[in-house]
């Protein structure tokens, strides 16, 4: 008894070398995961990433202005489709964890099957973006540095009122921008 008492004892009364390993091992433990989460998260964000289900909807945006233009700046699919700031990016991924499983389970696995479910899919993420005042387009778009004079008239009009009074968001009128309108005729909801 006298043995396990002992024993006991030293079990609930760790050295301070023990604890300063327990705490080291979970500092780098953490360390660790942190640089695996982070560069998953940042693999999922490549264009490649993208074009290993959505192949020619990555075509599609290589004859846009979003991918060739004057000033050289390109935006990859992430840049408009996962928010940038880390709350919102974390909670888009999840939802698109089930996206993934969608595409791995058969539903939509071939360029057939997506055609099929475009429309509801374009419907869908126009909402998203609806919904975050169009944040995405906003990252780069910023409406307060915007130069009317080199805009036309129609956009000078509509980016003055509808836009600059809060009454539309980008993605009411851009649809289409970077990628081809899908076949909306079958999705409940569109006008």
């Amino acid at each position: 008894m006298k043995l396990l008492k002992r024993f006991w004892k030293r079990l609930s009364t760790p050295s301070k070398a023990a604890a300063g390993v327990v705490l080291l091992m979970g500092f780098i433990g953490g360390l660790l995961f942190w640089g695996a989460f982070n560069t998953g998260m940042e693999a999922t964000n490549t264009e490649q990433f993208c074009s290993g289900c959505h192949a020619p909807i990555v075509k599609e945006i290589r004859e846009t202005i979003h991918y060739s233009n004057r000033s050289g700046v390109r935006a990859i699919c992430s840049d408009c489709h996962v928010p940038h700031n880390w709350t919102d990016k974390i909670v888009r991924k999840v939802q698109a964890s089930k996206e993934l499983a969608f595409h791995f389970i058969g539903t939509i696995d071939t360029d057939e099957k997506f055609k099929a479910r475009r429309g509801h899919l374009a419907h869908r993420e126009w909402q998203r973006m609806k919904e975050n005042n169009s944040q995405e387009c906003r990252n780069c778009h910023q409406f307060d540095y915007m130069d009317f004079s080199e805009q036309g008239p129609r956009a000078v009009r509509l980016h003055s009122t509808a836009l600059a009074g809060g009454d539309k968001t980008c993605v009411d009128c851009h649809k289409g921008i970077a990628h081809k309108l899908p076949d909306m005729s079958d999705v409940a909801g569109w006008q």
